[in-house]
């Protein structure tokens, strides 16, 4: 019962920052990202009979703590739906993301652990049912399931039965492109979980991001179906800076930006200024991603990469969606 799994990471430009329900992975409000073909995670689940524990590795490294954690847990979750609760599995799993540095690992990583896992143990899931089932390992991880632009409805019912993620466009719909600024592939000091809650719990900036948010929603999404580059950028720019607002507004206040997350900001301002369309966007880490059009790539690759203290630049087209390499 064995099985290999592809799936991309996202990058958010309606951000998903808080949870309704810390355990079903519920958001506070809807958001809507792009499909990466840069960045991905391939894992494969093995169930054996002989095992009597989950054992998990990563990039060829036994993974225990947390991350093991997480991982048997949504492992629990798909042997409870397919009724084989006795049944462990090996997972192994290979990152091209940098792990817990802002890139949205755990999205192509959740993703990748339920397509394998689920098609492993028999299941025959539907997209939106994977969907729902991803959300449970990381909420982000959701949205990774489709390719090229893709909504992740929050959903009312406790229960969370109607939030999932779907499809606005595929990826051959508009080439835009997305430049990943890598700064630091260091841990986080704050996961996202933590900064989520305590921005949640704390900010009183926190209740004017909700309001603000379908809007952005709604117009981002004219701005898909129009391929208006210039009026998903600006939204995208300023629906990141609005969230990581919240953040200092939280009690303690925090960050995740380092001196060269805004020194890589302040480069592409002005490169809009010189008449060169391009905008940026930060999740939660000091790494930025930089939307620009296919036109403009050399310029926008060569600027970026001579800005002091920038470890490296990946530049990403929209991706795909999951893949299955293997079911045996």
């Amino acid at each position: 019962m064995k099985a290999t799994a592809k799936a991309h990471t996202n990058i958010a430009l309606i951000k998903y920052w808080g949870k309704r329900d810390e355990d079903l992975i519920l958001p506070t409000n809807s958001s809507l990202s792009l499909t990466l073909d840069g960045f991905y995670t391939t894992t494969t689940v093995d169930f054996q009979e002989g095992l009597t524990r989950d054992v998990f590795h990563l990039n060829k490294e036994e993974v225990f703590g947390e991350a093991y954690n997480r991982v048997s847990h949504f492992l629990e979750l798909i042997r409870n739906i397919s009724g084989k609760q006795d049944l462990y599995a090996k997972v192994t799993s290979h990152n091209e993301v940098p792990t817990a540095a802002g890139f949205a690992s755990s999205a192509s990583g959740f993703a990748a652990l339920a397509a394998a896992g689920s098609r492993a143990i028999g299941l025959d899931l539907s997209d939106e049912e994977l969907s729902k089932l991803t959300r449970q390992g990381s909420g982000s991880a959701c949205r990774s399931i489709y390719g090229g632009f893709v909504e992740w409805k929050m959903g009312e019912n406790p229960d969370g039965s109607d939030s999932y993620a779907v499809q606005i466009a595929p990826s051959a719909h508009w080439d835009v492109r997305i430049a990943a600024v890598n700064l630091s592939s260091n841990m986080k000091k704050i996961s996202s979980r933590a900064g989520m809650k305590r921005t949640v719990e704390t900010s009183p900036f926190y209740d004017g991001w909700l309001e603000s948010l379908p809007k952005d929603l709604a117009q981002i999404k004219e701005g898909i179906r129009d391929k208006d580059f210039e009026k998903i950028g600006e939204i995208a720019e300023a629906n990141c800076l609005k969230m990581h607002a919240t953040t200092l507004g939280a009690n303690p206040p925090f960050t995740y930006w380092h001196d060269t997350t805004m020194s890589v900001m302040y480069v592409v301002q002005e490169l809009r200024a010189k008449g060169i369309p391009a905008y940026f966007t930060i999740d939660a880490g000091p790494n930025v991603k930089v939307l620009y059009l296919p036109e403009d790539e050399a310029v926008i690759e060569k600027t970026l990469r001579e800005i002091p203290n920038v470890t490296n630049v990946t530049l990403s087209k929209p991706g795909p969606g999951i893949s299955y390499l293997g079911v045996e």
